[in-house]
């Protein structure tokens, strides 16, 4: 099992286009994945369901831990990762505030 602590910049946090990337690429892996929102200390949810990622309530400034157990856990976990310190691909000055 692997983990990540990491803060979402995103301007709208973990909702609609982001959250539906966030799921997307947690569901190209085998691995469990779960989601919890540190910041509001909510309770692991599926991370490939978008109907629970969307009820975190993540917003921008937000930190999650992101959970994988499974034979790609190293993978799926760094692919989150790297999506979200990208911005969910925009540029951060695009989505400020």
């Amino acid at each position: 099992m692997q983990n990540i602590r990491i803060a979402v910049t995103h301007s709208v946090g973990l909702h609609a286009r982001p959250a539906a990337q966030f799921v997307q690429t947690a569901s190209k892996y085998e691995s469990e994945v779960t989601i919890a929102n540190i910041t509001n200390e909510s309770a692991a949810v599926n991370a490939k369901s978008i109907l629970f990622v969307l009820t975190l309530g993540v917003s921008q400034g937000h930190e999650i831990e992101i959970v994988a157990d499974g034979a790609d856990e190293h993978e799926v976990i760094t692919a989150l990762k790297d999506l979200v310190d990208s911005n969910f691909g925009e540029d951060a000055t695009t989505t400020a505030s």
